[in-house]
């Protein structure tokens, strides 16, 4: 039960990256793709803001990617933990902690969920289990 529990917890989080890195890429899922984001980085001073908002949607469609798939695992969750770390900091820390106020908890959530599976593994139902 163990692994199918880490096989849904893999399967939620790394699909929801997935379609945020698409938001930013594509503009994919009511996104507003690398112009609109990078726009948007620019206003709160993350500069040049198309490059950074590159980096931040390939940051989430490759660990989203990864993750989902159950495949470098620790590499996933450190990609992911990497990006809820900028959230917090550039856009959500000041805020305080209740999302009620746009603040950082589900950031932190998502930050916990990462470390945890790159720290426990993946589980058996992953490419991690099947390759190495």
């Amino acid at each position: 039960m163990i692994d199918f529990g880490l096989l849904i917890i893999r399967l939620v989080i790394g699909l929801l990256f997935i379609g945020h890195g698409a938001q930013k890429l594509f503009g994919w899922f009511g996104g507003y793709g690398l112009k609109g984001t990078g726009g948007w980085f620019d206003s709160i001073g993350m500069k040049p803001g198309v490059t950074m908002a590159l980096f931040a949607g390939l940051a989430e469609l490759i660990g989203g990617i990864l993750l989902a798939l159950g495949l470098f695992t620790p590499l996933a969750g450190i990609i992911i933990a990497g990006t809820m770390i900028m959230a917090i900091v550039k856009v959500h820390g000041p805020n305080g902690l209740w999302a009620t106020s746009n603040g950082y908890e589900y950031n932190l959530t998502l930050l916990a969920v990462a470390i945890g599976l790159a720290l426990i593994g993946p589980g058996k139902y992953a490419l991690d289990a099947f390759l190495f």
